[in-house]
């Protein structure tokens, strides 16, 4: 067995994240482990790295797992490593837990909000309303929830290559001086703290190629996309001569001039300036400031999957309004950037061959529309009915689930350089660095 060395446990966002080990991995079943540090006494990770030797800090971190033998000493299976429920556990919390599609959000109360801003030093006024948000490894298309066969309640490994790759990116657009997101602190791979932020709604799209829905729509005849014209004689996957920002609502608005009261409705930017405040934007200007950084963010991403030979085909960003330390609010990346669930990746040698192999989750949609007889319940918004009684009685093969997971690992590992790894039982893992490190669990 190999420890990371300690450069491998520094902060990410000046976060910090807990080692990791791996026993190695069969691509197949991506077998991987990751038992968790259960302890530091409060020691920030930092200075753990700088003041203690590699080999005693490997001697040190295998003695103390000895104390969890229930988390990390006997085998469990696959089906065991998925966290599909993440909306359970007993962090300590006196407003309900809010669970999506994929994250369960709970708000900590203030005292131990205004606790932890002050034990673990986070850069928000000591006011700040944080959460913990916990993501899990369910796997959502066409609007509905899947599982798979023997007890695959969720694709393994999903939850933590999603953060992993988020971190990645927001890492990068702090350095490269584009934006903060909400995230504060990463107690474990399928964990963020972050604070409070207020969305702007509107899912900010942002595409290169022509493909997906875009095509569907072009090659029926249309041109003209949330207002911005396109030109004729486009083929299907082929680059667009500029990127295209085609933002829709974040939820359902009402009494917006010109934009129906539905989710996930195509805006147009003149919709967004006319009525900048039903968006939430504090102001006009603060629409250039998100086009602008949704357009760096697109550009810098796609030129480091570029230079891994992916192609980055097109994403959703959103965005929203923190406060500072200083007491100051800044515009921010929230929620994930960059991954295969918000957005498309090709393989860059088989796109130049004229192939499309997607790398996110498009490959997992395209496999469910080949896998049932009629496809068209899972496209035809008529026939939702159907489609949540079709993901309610079928178990998806195997070898569907995992090909997922195999695509994310994959994909995640060429982006970060690190390897992906899965815990042995992520929710008692959770639930004992949440106790132990942060004092939340009842």
């Amino acid at each position: 067995m190999r420890i990371a060395p300690p450069v491998a446990i520094r902060s990410v966002l000046k976060l910090r994240v807990r080692p990791k080990l791996w026993t190695g991995s069969d691509p197949k079943v991506a077998r991987r482990f990751s038992p968790r540090l259960p302890h530091f006494h409060k020691r920030p990770l930092s200075s753990i790295a700088k003041q203690e030797p590699a080999l005693q800090f490997s001697k040190r971190f295998k003695s103390e797992r000895q104390q969890l033998p229930s988390i990390t000493n006997f085998h469990m299976s696959l089906a065991d490593k998925v966290l599909a429920v993440n909306d359970d556990l007993p962090i300590r919390t006196d407003k309900p837990v809010h669970s999506g599609k994929v994250r369960s959000v709970y708000w900590l109360t203030e005292e131990d909000s205004a606790r932890l801003i002050a034990e673990q030093g986070y850069p928000v006024p000591a006011d700040t309303p944080l959460a913990i948000m916990v993501i899990s490894d369910r796997i959502s298309a066409f609007e509905c929830i899947w599982r798979g066969e023997g007890g695959m309640r969720g694709v393994p490994g999903k939850g933590a290559t999603l953060n992993t790759i988020s971190n990645h990116w927001f890492k990068l657009f702090r350095e490269q001086g584009l934006a903060d997101s909400h995230i504060l602190d990463i107690p474990h791979p399928l964990v963020w703290i972050v604070q409070k932020a207020r969305p702007v709604m509107i899912e900010a799209i942002a595409r290169q190629y022509i493909t997906g829905s875009m095509w569907r729509a072009y090659e029926k005849g249309e041109r003209s996309f949330c207002g911005i014209s396109i030109s004729d004689g486009l083929a299907r996957d082929q680059k667009l001569p500029e990127l295209l920002i085609t933002p829709s609502t974040k939820g359902i608005l009402k009494g917006v001039p010109g934009v129906p009261e539905q989710d996930d409705v195509n805006i147009t930017r003149q919709n967004i300036v006319d009525n900048y405040e039903a968006f939430q934007f504090r102001n006009e200007a603060d629409v250039d400031i998100y086009e602008k950084l949704l357009s760096d963010g697109f550009s810098l991403i796609s030129e480091a999957l570029a230079a891994i030979d992916q192609v980055f085909v097109d994403t959703k960003f959103e965005f929203g309004y923190v406060t500072d330390a200083d007491g100051n609010e800044k515009l921010i990346y929230m929620d994930e950037v960059g991954t295969p669930d918000s957005s498309r990746i090709w393989d860059g040698p088989s796109y130049r061959e004229g192939k499309v192999v997607e790398n996110s989750k498009e490959g997992f949609r395209q496999a469910l529309l080949k896998h049932f007889p009629d496809p068209d319940i899972l496209l035809n918004k008529n026939r939702m009915d159907e489609r949540n009684a079709l993901a309610a009685d079928n178990e998806l093969p195997q070898e569907i689930i995992m090909s997922v997971s195999d695509t994310y690992t994959r994909i995640a590992e060429k982006i970060t350089g690190e390897k992906i790894v899965l815990s042995d039982n992520p929710k008692a893992e959770i639930i004992e660095i949440l106790r132990r490190e942060y004092g939340l669990i009842e």
